[in-house]
């Protein structure tokens, strides 16, 4: 994980459009009657450089440019977009998003809008726009990764780097006088390395990651990751198949977290609390999990992929104890969850652009850190698995049932970690896993990630410190 040093000096992003355009389209999209009306304002860049074996295979760059306006008539939310930034293009399409739902004309208050208020720190110091910086250096340093995998190991028939950056820059505004802008950036490596040794094929994939600057690969030390990315595919491929069976696993810490957020953290958002299509709705105050167990989501952390200065609806983000000693203690709430629910908003309204109306989702999700050593936890299994690094998976939000893949596993036993393991997978449902964590470590670590819902994919980092499950279905080989 990439760190950030705050700016010293207050920082105002620039204003797309002028403000008293979107004064306009407020007062025209609250003409008919809505209660709530916002308008948000989006300008994005990105790039994506990708190669095979040494060779560029692609060089993408794209930009969104356009607005939203969303309106609300009670629970009922109408949401309307557009290309168009002039100022008639943003009344018209304000004008449209009222009249779909007509109560008659009606006289409105004009929304007077204040200035920006300049944030009182950056949580993230930009770089330059994406397609910016040197793309022959990109290149340069993916290929480097290509050299030092093939040297590694003869075993090595192929790889494929990729770089993905992206800027947005936004200008929130609402009827309740809420004006915001701001710009966020992402900036991420991956490299997936593939070997074969005659005729067993197997890959790993790693990515690191910055918020803050778009040359961050240059201080990476890119021969040593792609060694170990090398070594981690080698170590696949004289591994023994995983045994099957209900066991005690030890997941260490950064992407481990992926469990929590997709079997757990889903259901702790109102998109699904406010429609009863989660195992947590109506458990607030409840014991959850194990008192070892705090949950947190955090949009505030200088440097996390999940930070936001505000939230897609304007509102500063802020952190959120989710669940505390077992104790369930908030829900991830949006305005319209709020509506629903009767809670407090704690922005977490996010959406992957303006194409989307806003809904609740995690920003930098993770598990606490505890008391206990990744060494205690491995002595305390007599029998079981150490999952070093977490693959994909599957989840129902509804019922929190997952599935997820082990990327990097070992059997334990007799309290010490032994041969390599592949094909091991974790089964359970989230509320249940949660009460079988008995043990969570000291270390922290955050990864990031690309979070989908209803209102698109959006930067969200998960993670954990090492933590102990007594008990959990591994699939495997029986």
């Amino acid at each position: 994980m990439s760190s950030a040093t705050a700016a010293k000096n207050p920082v105002i992003a620039r204003e797309i459009v002028p403000k008293s355009w979107i004064e306009k389209a407020l007062d025209q999209a609250l003409a008919t009657g809505a209660d709530f009306a916002e308008v948000f304002v989006e300008d994005s860049s990105s790039s994506m450089l990708s190669m095979i074996d040494g060779k560029p295979k692609g060089a993408t760059v794209g930009r969104q440019y356009g607005a939203g306006v969303r309106v609300h008539f009670g629970l009922e939310e109408i949401h309307v977009t557009t290309n168009d930034l002039t100022e008639a293009g943003l009344v018209k399409a304000a004008k449209k998003a009222a009249q779909a739902r007509p109560e008659g004309e009606r006289k409105v208050t004009p929304v007077k809008l204040g200035d920006a208020p300049a944030k009182p720190f950056d949580y993230m110091a930009h770089g330059d726009l994406a397609q910016v910086a040197d793309r022959q250096e990109k290149f340069q340093f993916m290929r480097g990764l290509d050299t030092a995998a093939r040297k590694r190991s003869s075993l090595v028939t192929q790889t494929e780097p990729l770089m993905l950056e992206k800027m947005q820059e936004v200008q929130i505004a609402n009827s309740f006088g809420v004006y915001v802008t701001d710009k966020r950036t992402n900036y991420r490596v991956f490299l997936e390395v593939f070997v074969d040794d005659q005729g067993q094929k197997e890959s790993y994939h790693k990515n690191e990651w910055s918020v803050d600057n778009p040359s961050f690969f240059k201080a990476m030390d890119g021969q040593k990751w792609a060694e170990q990315t090398t070594d981690s595919a080698l170590t696949l491929l004289k591994a023994d198949f995983a045994p099957a069976g209900e066991l005690p696993v030890v997941i260490d810490n950064g992407f481990g977290g992926v469990i929590f957020h997709e079997a757990c953290g889903h259901g702790l958002e109102t998109t699904s609390v406010a429609h009863n299509a989660s195992v947590f709705c109506g458990k607030l105050g409840e014991k959850v999990a194990d008192s070892c167990v705090t949950a947190i989501d955090d949009g505030t952390i200088a440097g996390g992929w999940g930070s936001l200065s505000y939230d897609d609806e304007g509102r500063p983000v802020q952190k959120t104890t989710l669940i505390e000693n077992g104790i369930l203690k908030s829900y991830m709430v949006d305005q319209l969850g709020a509506k629903k629910t009767g809670l407090e908003v704690t922005g977490s309204g996010r959406k992957q652009n303006y194409k989307f109306t806003p809904t609740s989702r995690m920003r930098n999700t993770f598990i606490a850190p505890g008391t206990s050593s990744l060494d205690e936890m491995i002595r305390d299994v007599d029998y079981g698995i150490y999952a070093k690094d977490m693959g994909g998976g599957s989840v129902s939000p509804g019922t929190g049932d997952f599935n997820f893949s082990i990327q990097e596993a070992y059997l334990i036993k007799n309290g010490k970690i032994a041969t390599p393991i592949k094909g091991a997978s974790l089964i359970g449902r989230g509320i249940d896993a949660l009460g079988k964590i008995t043990k969570v470590g000291s270390e922290l670590k955050l990864s990031a990630g690309m979070c989908g819902s209803v209102s698109g994919s959006i930067p969200a980092a998960v993670g954990q410190p090492p933590l102990l499950v007594s008990k959990i279905l591994v699939g495997g080989r029986a």
